[in-house]
């Protein structure tokens, strides 16, 4: 693979059936088309949100979201990386290497002071990835479910 022939563009309305396909890849399920019809139509018209597509010959290889926000704790803007997806042939072939280059860059550009990024226990590889991009282990993320309240 040529990853100089990379294209790297940020997505636009017409492209939410490759970011839902992404997304589902991702998640590895078929995620509620109605539910993410919802969330991608307030989000693209976003300016805080941007999602990047990266493309080789026109094929879409990878994805990632950015969103950006001002945190009273921080006072300052923070990006933070939602979704992050690379196509499983094209990994370990500088795709992510290159998205991440292009989302830091957009944050910075931004105003943002710093990105941080999510990433489930069981996505080792993605945790070792992101270490090798400069994140560092500094937080504990705990969720509520609330299909879990009775």
């Amino acid at each position: 693979m040529e990853i100089e022939k990379l294209i790297i563009r940020q997505a636009g309305a017409s492209d939410k059936t490759i970011l839902y396909d992404m997304i589902c890849r991702l998640e590895n399920m078929v995620m509620d088309v109605k539910g993410f019809d919802f969330a991608f139509n307030i989000n693209i018209k976003n300016t805080n949100i941007a999602y990047f597509i990266a493309a080789l010959g026109g094929k879409p290889v990878g994805m990632v979201s950015c969103h950006i926000q001002p945190l009273l704790h921080h006072a300052a803007l923070v990006s933070e990386i939602q979704e992050m997806y690379v196509e499983p042939e094209y990994r370990s072939k500088q795709v992510g290497k290159a998205l991440m280059v292009h989302v830091t860059n957009f944050a910075k550009s931004k105003g943002a002071i710093q990105m941080e990024v999510t990433s489930r226990n069981v996505r080792e590889q993605a945790h070792r990835f992101y270490q090798r991009e400069g994140f560092e282990k500094s937080h504990v993320k705990l969720v509520r479910y609330f299909k879990n309240d009775s």
